[in-house]
């Protein structure tokens, strides 16, 4: 009999140090001891307490403090161990706005406070590092509307950050949940989604414009290892299932439409792995080439997710569809998160205009 097996951790890169392989082992083991699926189901149901300690468990970890310069009291990462991170975070159904809290809002907010920039509205600058010193030691989450990649803020109910960027003004403001309209239905369970009210403006276009393109190139890559570390779980789950699962006397990981579908899913993930690598090493040099190399790495990631969200389910039968089986929370998630932070279509029109 051959069952594909995957890794837990990604080892097999050579564009990760051992210390952002150990990383990634921690993260691993500090999401599966922690019960992230009943966190997950919890936080649904409205209660966040769990999650929220989770949170709190990965601020103590780093993770929040990746995008953080050592000016204001964070690590100083580069995107790639950022990516790193987010990737494991999707490897398990973190609730809440993985990319908004530890990658795009953060850096933005650290960003404008540090730089001096001119634009930046007056008195804010002390406001502004309570606001990412909140988010590093995880007393805070961060969410962001950044139209049209980001109509709606993901929990901003519950983020206690949350910034809206003006597509025409260019401005960056600190939002709310508008008063009187309740949240939106995601696909996601763990998801609600608000239109969000500004309440006091941070800069204006001239000054933030550079400071929020990147800051929002980050973001997309962070939901792009985000889909990716999802469409690796949904694959684990999958070949674990075809070892279990038996017709006619034998496991149905034993049959070659089995194994090949599998395997394709596979492919399709090892594939996308190194674009996103590539992307965070091009964020990291200011590279010309950085947006170009995002929206490849998301349609990368995106379409290896999908196919994976798409076998797993096969591979399961109906049991797959049922909300007491862990499936459901990897599906869902992917689902939500394609379309978010610009469509495949988006990405690929960008793609399709840098290579002109």
């Amino acid at each position: 009999m051959i069952l594909l097996r995957t890794p837990v951790v990604p080892d097999s890169c050579p564009a990760l140090t051992a210390e952002q392989r150990q990383f990634a082992a921690t993260l691993h083991a500090l999401l599966s001891e922690a019960d992230t699926p009943g966190a997950a189901r919890s936080w649904a149901r409205g209660d966040h307490g769990p999650g929220l300690a989770l949170w709190r468990a990965l601020a103590e970890a780093g993770v929040t403090a990746l995008a953080v310069p050592p000016s204001a009291d964070g690590d100083g990462a580069g995107p790639l161990d950022v990516v790193v991170a987010c990737e494991e975070l999707g490897h398990h159904p973190v609730p809440g706005p993985v990319a908004e809290t530890v990658a795009a809002v953060p850096v933005l907010l650290s960003s404008l406070r540090n730089d001096r920039v001119e634009g930046v509205a007056d008195g804010v600058t002390t406001e502004l590092t309570e606001l990412v010193d909140a988010v590093v030691e995880g007393r805070l989450l961060a969410t962001l509307c950044a139209p049209p990649a980001l109509a709606l803020a993901v929990d901003a109910d519950v983020a206690g950050v949350a910034v809206l960027l003006d597509p025409d003004s260019g401005s960056v403001q600190l939002a709310r949940p508008w008063p009187g309209q309740p949240a939106q239905r995601s696909v996601d369970p763990t998801r609600r989604l608000f239109r969000l009210e500004p309440t006091r403006l941070l800069a204006a276009d001239a000054a933030a414009g550079p400071r929020t393109a990147a800051a929002l190139e980050l973001g997309t890559l962070a939901a792009a290892a985000q889909v990716l570390g999802a469409g690796r779980a949904l694959l684990e789950i999958a070949v674990r299932y075809a070892a279990q699962r038996h017709q006619f006397g034998r496991p149905i990981g034993s049959f070659q439409a089995v194994q090949h579908q599998l395997a394709d899913v596979l492919i399709g993930l090892e594939f996308a792995r190194p674009l996103v690598h590539a992307a965070a090493h091009a964020l990291a040099c200011q590279s010309p080439t950085a947006p170009r190399d995002v929206s490849a790495a998301k349609v990368a990631c995106s379409d290896a997710a999908e196919r994976a969200a798409r076998v797993a389910l096969q591979v399961h039968g109906a049991i797959g569809y049922t909300l007491e089986h862990d499936l459901g929370l990897f599906l869902t998630k992917v689902r939500a998160l394609l379309p978010l932070w610009g469509t495949r279509t988006a990405h690929r029109d960008r793609l399709l205009a840098a290579l002109r």
